[in-house]
């Protein structure tokens, strides 16, 4: 299939074009796309198809389609028919005419581009079989034949598995071992890492995959695997417990296997909140959050009110992700933090490890401490804790002002704007999730920049 080099990523934001380019070093020629990916035929709507096109400038967001019964259509109506009909993803089709013959983004295309859209029936060898000229019998043939490579690959060349040495155009020869059907079909289709292959990942991670915020929770669509984005790191919960003892399940973003695949796989979350952890060498350590607080001797554990069948062994390893922080005695109050209100002033702090921190909007009652007990107590035992920042929002937090339309995600203490509605669906955010706040509570986070979608 011919092929063309695609060199940048390009944002549009108002006037501006920002260039960011995009490294082969995060390629991987074994495994380019999911299965569930290029078979996930409802992965996008007619609408959604036309808005891409229109996005992009594509001359095919106008272009007219015939097909063989005499039936005339717009290109994303045949995209979104050969891709329903046959059974591949529409993402699929719109990259591959990218790839093939830079449909997507062409203005004013040369009347032998749209003729042989999806590079079907022309080798790299040269010539194109007649048989194959059009629009929609290029996508209606190319989606067909994908959909015949992925449920009989053992008629194919390329097969999952087996190891191949695969000749460049302007790259040495590869060897390529394809880990599934789909990487395997794109090779049998385009027998070249660079650039076509290459270049077909590059677009599909330009259109259809997005950065994550730190603090997202994400699930693959159809996986029931929880991921927490940290550090632009994904970590698996060990199981639902776990990530509810720290997180509202109701923050889990749906997102595609792509947007998952290009986070390097982090230390695991096996433990839930305030879990009481033995390590081999004897000691026992406290979790809160993300802080390991070592329990300095057993009477100490005892004093706390702490159970021994509450302990659970574990390795060093298991625990490097945690901080270790201020150790906790028999002179410690309240381990795990406490929510104390003055019984004079009404006011209301976040009591942990010798601070406390006011609470500035009562939201955060229900949000960040909605399973904690208000304490109340005098001021006097409020003067032995040092005083320090209010708190904050954490981050994954979705808030806006009720003075203000304005929705911002928090990420690494910041406060992000999202620049439209359609990017925060695309995102894969619910309104449900959205919290008012005060506007004296969400200036503690500082300005972030805007969050734009790919798409």
């Amino acid at each position: 299939m011919k092929l063309k080099h695609y060199l940048s990523l390009i944002f549009i934001i108002g006037a501006f074009f920002i260039f960011v380019p995009l490294a082969k070093a995060d390629f991987d020629p074994n495994y380019i796309i999911s299965d569930a990916e290029i078979l996930d035929e409802s992965s996008m709507s007619l609408q959604d198809i036309q808005n891409l096109l229109m996005a992009q400038g594509s001359f095919l967001a106008n272009y007219m389609v015939t097909d063989p019964d005499g039936k005339t259509m717009g290109a994303a109506q045949a995209i979104y028919d050969r891709a329903t009909n046959n059974h591949i993803s529409p993402k699929f089709l719109i990259v591959l005419l990218q790839k093939e013959e830079g449909l997507i983004e062409n203005p004013s295309p040369s009347q032998g581009n749209l003729d042989w859209a999806a590079g079907y029936g022309c080798p790299d060898s040269g010539g194109c079989n007649e048989r194959w000229r059009g629009f929609w019998k290029q996508i209606n043939s190319a989606s067909l034949q994908f959909r015949d490579y992925m449920d009989n690959p053992q008629l194919y060349h390329y097969q999952m598995g087996q190891t191949y040495n695969i000749l460049n155009t302007d790259h040495d020869p590869m060897t390529v071992t394809p880990t599934n059907l789909a990487t395997a079909a794109l090779y049998n289709y385009t027998p070249h890492v660079y650039n076509g292959n290459y270049n077909f990942w590059k677009i599909w991670q330009r259109y259809f995959t997005r950065n994550y915020l730190n603090g997202s929770l994400l699930q693959a669509k159809g996986d029931p695997k929880i991921w927490l984005i940290d550090g632009n790191q994904k970590r698996a919960f060990a199981n639902i417990g776990v990530l509810a003892s720290r997180f509202d399940v109701s923050r889990i973003q749906i997102v595609g296997l792509a947007d998952l695949d290009k986070y390097a796989t982090g230390d695991p979350i096996k433990f839930s909140q305030y879990s009481i952890i033995r390590v081999p060498s004897g000691r026992i350590y406290l979790l809160v959050n993300d802080n390991k607080r070592r329990i300095v001797n057993m009477t100490t554990f005892k004093k706390l009110g702490f159970n021994q069948a509450e302990i659970i062994n574990a390795t060093d390893a298991d625990l490097n992700s945690y901080i270790e922080s201020s150790a906790l005695t028999e002179t410690s109050n309240y381990p795990t933090g406490a929510l104390l209100q003055d019984k004079k002033t009404g006011g209301i702090y976040w009591v942990n490890e010798g601070t406390k921190a006011p609470l500035w909007d009562s939201i955060l009652l229900k949000t960040k401490f909605k399973n904690k007990k208000i304490i109340k107590t005098t001021t006097t035992e409020l003067n032995t804790y040092q005083t320090i920042d209010p708190i904050k929002l954490d981050d994954g937090y979705i808030v806006r002002t009720k003075d203000s339309p304005a929705i911002y995600i928090i990420e690494n203490g910041l406060k992000r704007p999202v620049d439209s509605a359609d990017t925060f669906i695309a995102m894969g955010y619910k309104w449900t999730n959205v919290i008012t706040v005060s506007l004296k509570l969400l200036s503690l986070n500082l300005d972030g920049n805007p969050i734009i979608s790919l798409q």
